[in-house]
């Protein structure tokens, strides 16, 4: 494959590059790693014990070190399929959901097995997109997996594909594990897959593809490198998706080769692999994070120039005034998606008014609420602190 790249900088040094990566990576406490199937499982074979007692001699090895780790892990439906002695992945929901029970409890037995060897034990957390979008019950899954690391327990979350129906999916475990990013605090997401990092084209397809070293955005030309020809869950897609989430949330991510052994001890110890973005500006508090990335929108509102600039640059509230269009259907306190004057989503937040009301009211005055619905609950149809710029 030819030579490596940073998107949009000229050519650094290897020496720049791993001092850059070891002054983002230093004071690392807490670190979710996600792990697809493909690395710990085989078509019609199932769970392979050799590739998951390598993964966990390097999460070991981040263990031995003092630092706390997250798993989350796919191949639950891998493991059913072949109990089940199916040729192929089943298609249907209830055939996915009888593989996923079958196949969790294999995944959980084989991952108590080989974290047995150091003493280790592992906590099964299986989680929906509805537990995350309630504020109480995102809030006890935070608590109970910060109470397994206290107890120096490894959690290994995955989605719960036994009872999740479309409407309560998260859909794919590399946004699943962007999430637990967020719920956990944690200083590093890792994404192992069976690929060094991010390419301009698919590399296994072209031997010209260059590896992308560093992203500081993802940007339009980075989606249409990498976006374009793909789909389903597992892809770059859904991995430039977590990245998004966890940058934006001011969370570094690198996405590596998980099937050489020790390479979380070289992430960690900042060597070049793989591919990292960066994070953009501060932290944001959890209650935000939640806002913006555990909470799908239910609608969408589309702003003026002025209300657009008045929320990105000045940090104001959204007020009835700046809003010009209003599509799907809300109830008060739900997450709404912000559109900019072009259509692209800038902003999330919870809404004070439902979707009706919002419509009735788009393009007043706060003073002339009241008349137009007969009562006034709120000035903003946004308040600022319930509002976050993504």
């Amino acid at each position: 494959m030819a030579s490596h790249r940073r998107l949009g900088h000229p050519p650094h040094a290897a020496d720049i590059e791993i001092e850059k990566r070891s002054h983002l990576l230093q004071g690392l406490r807490r670190i979710v790693v996600k792990v697809g199937s493909g690395l710990i499982a085989e078509p019609g074979s199932g769970l392979v014990e050799a590739h998951l007692e390598r993964l966990a001699d390097d999460v070991a090895s981040l263990l031995e070190k003092g630092l706390e780790v997250v798993l989350v892990s796919s191949g639950a439906i891998a493991a059913g399929t072949a109990r089940l002695g199916l040729r192929e992945r089943p298609h249907s929901i209830p055939e996915k959901q009888a593989a996923a029970a079958v196949g969790q409890s294999a995944l959980m037995w084989s991952y108590e097995r080989a974290f047995g060897r150091f003493g280790r034990g592992v906590a099964q957390v299986l989680l929906t997109q509805d537990d995350l979008s309630h504020r109480p019950r995102y809030l006890n899954a935070r608590n109970t997996l910060l109470a397994l690391l206290g107890y120096r327990v490894l959690p290994v979350v995955n989605e719960n594909d036994t009872v999740a129906v479309e409407e309560i999916k998260v859909g794919d475990n590399d946004n699943l594990s962007a999430v637990v990013a967020h719920l956990v605090d944690a200083d590093l997401l890792v994404i192992l897959t069976d690929i060094d990092g991010l390419y301009d084209v698919d590399p296994r397809r072209n031997p010209s593809a260059r590896r992308i070293e560093q992203v500081e955005a993802v940007t339009p030309e980075l989606e249409r490198l990498i976006w374009d020809g793909e789909s389903g869950t597992g892809g770059m897609r859904t991995k430039l998706q977590a990245a998004q989430k966890v940058m934006t949330a001011g969370i570094p991510l690198i996405i590596a080769d998980g099937q050489p052994s020790g390479v979380l001890a070289r992430i960690v110890a900042g060597d070049p692999i793989g591919t990292v973005f960066l994070p953009r500006g501060d932290r944001l508090a959890a209650r935000k994070r939640w806002i913006a990335f555990a909470l799908p929108p239910q609608g969408f509102l589309q702003l003026d120039e002025g209300a657009w600039r008045a929320l990105a640059e000045r940090g104001k509230s959204l007020l009835p005034s700046g809003v010009v269009g209003v599509s799907g259907e809300f109830s008060a306190g739900d997450a709404v998606g912000l559109l900019d004057p072009a259509g692209r989503e800038f902003a999330r937040g919870l809404v004070n008014y439902e979707a009706r009301e919002v419509e009735q009211i788009r393009g007043a005055r706060s003073v002339e609420i009241e008349s137009r619905l007969g009562y006034k609950a709120f000035d903003e149809i946004i308040h600022r602190d319930n509002l976050v710029l993504l």
